[in-house]
């Protein structure tokens, strides 16, 4: 694997000479994951892996990190400081031996103010952008190792899927805590690393808000209630979507709208082959759902890629005339949401191949029990 994150490497610095940028500067991050094989949450020290158009790589890290990366990443160039010292003396050495004082710098996206205002402080000559200029459009192709994590996650989150909705009448006055939490659990055992996102289970009127996440409220008969959920398998998530009925009689109107989505997904996922926009993926579920008159009820994008995040390009939402390749994953999930009554969401994650694309989920779409 340190092959692969040496390539990633060598790819963003190709990106970096094209965009016409001098250097990026990554903090902890998936970002940082994914070009140096090194993982680690932010903290409040300074920690940059500093990546010029050309040469190796260089670390600026607290002395405590120096090891731990020397086991765990390919970049050999690793320059530690003390606690006590000033890190930025450090930075000002990497930045005068690449020249860096008045280039164009690309920082992490999610690198924390207190860094690039000293990053600022340090270079008062440079230019700053974002690394995802140059990252976004390496990260969306995926490898094969990466679709075949991804597709272990999928059959996870199938496997959990299908024992969730067996529960059948057991599920009937659980609250949607517990059910979270028996999720969370199956998954675990079903061999996930741990849960990709809070898991949400949206039961009644609960399920029209699309990020409800989960509650103290009890599951009743008829009940429609959204299922989203999946687990990290070797640092890439599942993310799948069902709405069922554990049992009884849902609403009247509720046996139509589940129809109405899951001909809208059914037609998003025919619509995915290389070439066409994302933008066009969308409008695929958006014509659906407003032939059935619940146009103004689908109050989100249909998908986001995955990847390393949960969420990550591409954006599969109007206005986005990106044009989809092979290796590329995303989610396909419309959704409609009756506010006080209940919502339907149905999603799977699919990865665009040479002539069409591979479903990675494929636990039943209906919203009857098992």
């Amino acid at each position: 694997m340190m092959d692969a994150f040496a390539k990633r490497t060598r790819r963003c610095q190709q990106r970096l000479r094209t965009v016409g940028a001098d250097a990026a500067v990554l903090f902890p991050s998936t970002n940082l994951f994914y070009v140096s094989g090194f993982e680690e949450h932010p903290g409040e020290r300074h920690l940059f892996l500093f990546v010029p158009v050309s040469g190796d790589p260089v670390f600026v890290v607290p002395d405590m990190y120096g090891e731990q990366i020397a086991d765990e990443s390919w970049v050999s160039d690793i320059r530690t400081w003390s606690d006590g010292d000033d890190p930025l003396e450090l930075v000002g050495d990497v930045v005068d031996e690449f020249e860096l004082r008045g280039g164009h710098l690309l920082a992490d996206d999610t690198m924390w103010a207190l860094f690039t205002q000293d990053l600022r402080s340090a270079l008062p000559d440079a230019t700053f952008g974002l690394v995802s200029e140059v990252l976004e459009p390496l990260r969306m192709r995926k490898d094969e190792a990466e679709i075949e994590a991804l597709r272990r996650a999928g059959e996870v989150a199938d496997e959990v899927c299908v024992e969730i909705r067996e529960l059948g009448e057991e599920a009937i006055g659980m609250t949607e805590r517990e059910l979270a939490q028996e999720i969370e659990s199956r998954l675990s055992g079903a061999g996930g690393d741990e849960p990709a996102f809070d898991t949400i289970v949206g039961s009644g009127p609960n399920g029209a808000k699309p990020h409800h996440g989960h509650g103290d409220r009890q599951i009743g008969y008829g009940d429609p209630v959204v299922l989203d959920f999946g687990a990290f398998v070797d640092g890439y998530p599942g993310d799948q979507t069902r709405t069922v009925v554990f049992a009884g009689t849902p609403p009247e109107e509720f046996d139509r709208v589940h129809r109405a989505v899951r001909e809208a997904q059914q037609a998003g996922v025919e619509a995915v082959e290389p070439g066409v926009t994302a933008e066009s993926v969308d409008t695929a579920t958006r014509e659906v759902i407003e032939s059935y008159g619940y146009g103004e009820q689908f109050i989100h994008r249909t998908g986001h890629g995955v990847g390393l995040d949960v969420h990550e390009g591409p954006y599969i939402v109007s206005g986005n005339d990106l044009e989809l390749q092979s290796g590329m994953v995303f989610s396909i999930e419309p959704g409609v949401y009756i506010p006080g009554e209940f919502g339907v969401r149905i999603e799977d994650l699919v990865v665009v191949t040479a002539d069409g694309c591979e479903r990675l989920n494929d636990s039943p779409r209906t919203w009857q029990g098992l």
